[in-house]
């Protein structure tokens, strides 16, 4: 009998186990952690997003691997975990961006949008029928200052300096401890994102690094010519 109940804990959404635990929630978890990293660096007026987009046939069109979407004129977005259960949630941010600027003509705010997105997926965590998203998202905007956000698939939310997400993420963070300066310029924080990838990845190749910089004047992506000056290589 015990045997069954533990497969029932195992099997729902919304059942405690009796030490406390969502089994479903931490399968998501699981998930993300298969993802290709993605790393966020905050610097003193800018946040950079970088994610590895390692294209997985020759036959595919290039650029079909972004991972950076893009969800207001000061907003960025990269998941790590399923693709498209993080596409669902891009969307989600982009209608409610859009409200705020139809309601209110202003931007919405970065912990705004990080929290609409953090209510939904915790709605999952306690809806029978259904599962919990199995991506874990890292928010990067500008309104008026930097800011970058993790979303886990509990629906927990929290603000980072510097932050990873996906495969080898805690080897990335700790690279962040040991570099990550206050004000770092843009060039400096693309520098120190790469390094989080770079101990992430073995043999990280800048041509499968998809790259946003955020600053107050909106975003932009990236290029390779730009990556490789920072990174010296």
């Amino acid at each position: 009998m015990q045997g069954t109940d533990q497969r029932a804990y195992d099997r729902g959404t919304t059942i405690f186990s009796p030490d406390g635990r969502l089994y479903q929630v931490e399968y998501a978890r699981e998930a993300v952690k298969q993802g290709a990293p993605v790393v966020g660096v905050r610097g003193e007026d800018s946040v950079v997003l970088a994610a590895h987009a390692a294209e997985r046939s020759a036959l595919a069109v290039d650029g079909d691997a972004e991972k950076v979407a893009t969800v207001d004129g000061h907003v960025a977005v990269a998941g790590a975990g399923h693709a498209a259960d993080t596409r669902q949630l891009v969307d989600l941010a982009r209608q409610r961006a859009q409200q705020e600027r139809v309601r209110y003509g202003e931007r919405a705010p970065v912990a705004e949008l990080g929290t609409v997105v953090a209510d939904h997926l915790q709605e999952y965590t306690q809806t029978g029928g259904a599962r919990p998203y199995g991506t874990a998202l890292l928010v990067a905007g500008h309104d008026g200052a930097p800011g970058l956000v993790e979303i886990d698939p509990s629906g927990a939310t929290r603000e980072w300096r510097a932050d990873a997400v996906g495969r080898n993420a805690s080897v990335a963070r700790e690279q962040f401890e040991d570099d990550y300066e206050e004000e770092l310029s843009a060039d400096g924080a693309l520098a120190l994102a790469l390094a989080g990838l770079d101990a992430a990845v073995d043999d990280l190749s800048v041509a499968d690094v998809d790259a946003t910089l955020v600053t107050d004047d909106g975003h932009e992506r990236v290029e390779e010519q730009r990556l490789r000056a920072v990174r010296g290589s």
